[in-house]
């Protein structure tokens, strides 16, 4: 049993596109939010009721970028503000217990740090998306961060306009362990990178478990502050890989429930106390895992 474990939830996107395949082109998560809202407060039950403590808002696609490709840039901030309000309405269901939090992700493509948005793009819809979920979510998640000026520049903006709610912040990591984050940029320059900024907990997500273990090593020595991670199940990305451009990438045949519960496990004797999935695990894996951690997986 491990004590003062979090449990997070698991991938959304997934989830939803098993049950809107339109969600995997164009829109992608966001579809939901326009067609079917009540499909996000379910899929957020289902994490809930598989013991996740936090479940994550579904603005991962609620940005300009995405939203764009419907015609509906415009409507970013009353979809981010949606998705906010639609995860607190799951969330009480725990009696009060399970937090909020909000989804900062990337502006453009996941892992594509050579498209990241300078400052004076970026900042202002990071301002906006913190403001508008701001008054549901118990704190806010800068995760999918691909170098470390992303990532500076999102926790910048929910620390200045987030009303004082804690701040997390994820990077995604190449998926050759120890190569550091997908920019190439090492750990310890993307931890510096946010130096002077009050983050309340450092972590690593929609990464491959293998890499999080020996990131979470390297992690732990710069800081005591806590860690956690929320790896993926998705197979190699290859370079140059857009969510729209028809390279389908798959999940990993070689990463069953028991083994990922038992990548979480080692990611844990490493250091992590913040532990959930992201792309490809669902409230299965979820629901394996929390039993598992703390202590109460049938025998």
């Amino acid at each position: 049993m491990n004590a003062a474990i979090t449990v997070l939830d698991g991938g959304m996107g997934g989830e939803i596109q098993a049950r809107i395949p339109a969600a995997a082109h164009g829109l992608w998560s966001a579809t939901a939010l326009v067609e079917m809202p009540e499909l996000v407060v379910e899929l957020h039950r289902e994490f809930i009721d598989a013991g996740a403590d936090v479940i994550t808002t579904n603005t991962y696609a609620t940005v300009p970028s995405y939203l764009g490709k419907g015609g509906m840039a415009d409507r970013f901030e009353e979809l981010t503000a949606l998705a906010a309000r639609l995860a607190r309405k799951a969330a009480s269901r725990g009696g009060g217990q399970v937090r909020v939090a909000g989804s900062l992700p990337p502006l453009d493509e996941s892992y594509r740090f050579d498209l990241v948005h300078e400052d004076d793009d970026a900042a202002p819809i990071y301002r906006r998306m913190v403001r508008a979920m701001a008054a549901d979510v118990d704190l806010f998640l800068c995760e999918t961060m691909s170098c470390a000026h992303e990532a500076r520049c999102a926790a910048a903006e929910a620390l200045a306009h987030g009303g004082g709610k804690p701040v997390y912040v994820a990077w995604t990591l190449g998926e050759e362990p120890g190569t550091g984050l997908r920019s190439g940029e090492t750990i310890a320059e993307a931890f510096a990178a946010l130096d002077g900024l009050d983050v309340a907990a450092y972590l690593f997500n929609c990464t491959h478990p293998e890499a999080i273990e020996v990131g979470l090593v390297e992690l732990k020595a710069l800081t005591d502050k806590p860690l956690g991670c929320y790896p993926n199940r998705l197979n190699r990305v290859p370079t140059g890989w857009t969510l729209d451009n028809e390279r389908v990438i798959g999940l990993r045949d070689d990463l069953p429930v028991e083994l990922y519960v038992e990548s979480i496990q080692r990611s844990i004797d490493c250091g992590a106390t913040i532990v959930g999935g992201c792309c490809g695990i669902g409230p299965r894996y979820i629901q394996a895992m929390s039993q598992t951690v703390r202590g109460t997986a049938a025998v």
